[in-house]
């Protein structure tokens, strides 16, 4: 996981966003640059929604953890994430990553961890160091482990993004589905 240093004073509320599939497509293990490729409408969505939230990504990277790229090239892509995004004023302010499973090839990140979603570790840490006030936040991901993640952390609003007819089961915990990140924005802060 990817932090930031510990921040005093009033809590602020995050929107807690997973990667790939809602930020990217999702191609299966994103690690290039170039196959990363941002969802119609998110940076209008990110821009709208870090107006009165931090911007955090948590993201399941079992990736790494199967070996099929490293850590270095998971930091890589999020600054490439940082780069494309900072022309439009938009901030990611942490980039926050579980490299374990619990089945993974390589033994240093063989884990049944606390930080893999549907665990709130990621977000529990985030809130912790960045000084974010879980019950104002919100979460968007396109998984039932996402919404799982944020409802046991005590996130005030948890979204899944599914274009239609894709919702993996996470729709009935869900605060709303919507059809893409921009969907979601828009809804929540009308």
């Amino acid at each position: 996981m990817t932090g930031a240093p510990p921040r005093r004073g009033a809590l602020r509320p995050a929107a807690f966003l997973d990667r790939d599939g809602v930020i990217n497509e999702d191609r299966g293990y994103v690690h290039r640059a170039e196959d990363f490729h941002l969802l119609p409408g998110v940076v209008e969505a990110l821009r709208l929604l870090g107006r009165e939230h931090a911007l955090v990504v948590v993201t399941n990277q079992s990736g790494i953890a199967r070996g099929y790229y490293t850590e270095a090239q998971h930091h890589a892509l999020g600054e490439h994430l940082r780069a494309l995004l900072r022309p439009h004023g938009v901030q990611i302010e942490a980039i926050y990553h579980c490299p374990h499973h619990p089945e993974a090839a390589l033994a240093q990140w063989r884990l049944d961890c606390d930080c893999r979603k549907p665990a709130p570790g990621m977000l529990l840490r985030a809130a912790a160091e960045l000084g974010l006030d879980l019950r104002a936040s919100l979460l968007a991901g396109d998984r039932a482990s996402d919404v799982a993640a944020g409802r046991a952390a005590g996130v005030g609003r948890c979204f899944l993004i599914a274009p239609a007819g894709s919702a993996d089961g996470a729709d009935s915990a869900a605060d709303g589905v919507f059809a893409s990140l921009l969907d979601c924005a828009k809804a929540v802060l009308a």
